[in-house]
């Protein structure tokens, strides 16, 4: 197994961000620990550890919008990493848009950009 430098965070916990492998889009940044790394290379579907659940988590697993892996990029420092994703559903972002970074900073305010692919409260119950 590839391994990577879990050892320079205190929590273990290495960044992923997640691109799509066609257009190069970030989609979402995300934290994975050994076992999500594990759970990635062995399934070909991204993993992550989720900070706010303190779990491992498929992403998709509720929703549906799993990211099937194409292409993982690792940095110098073995600590950094580049999933090239195929976005089932369309949304990468848990509020139904296609990525978490949907709002732009215009002067003092935050702009939306782009149309939520799926309501949350209908996929997630709530939100």
């Amino acid at each position: 197994m590839i391994a990577l430098n879990f050892t320079k965070s205190a929590d273990a916990l290495l960044p992923a961000i997640v691109q799509d492998y066609k257009s190069g889009e970030v989609l979402m940044l995300a934290y994975i620990n050994q076992l999500a790394w594990e759970k990635t290379l062995e399934t070909g579907k991204a993993h992550y550890w989720s900070r706010t659940r303190n779990k491992l988590w498929l992403k998709g697993e509720t929703s549906g919008h799993v990211q099937i892996i194409h292409q993982i990029f690792v940095d110098c420092d073995e600590d950094t990493l580049i999933y090239k994703v195929e976005q089932v559903g369309g949304a990468a972002c848990h509020t139904g848009h296609k990525t978490c970074f949907y709002r732009r900073v215009d002067g003092d305010r935050l702009v939306v950009e782009g149309e939520k692919i799926f309501d949350p409260a209908k996929v997630y119950g709530s939100k």
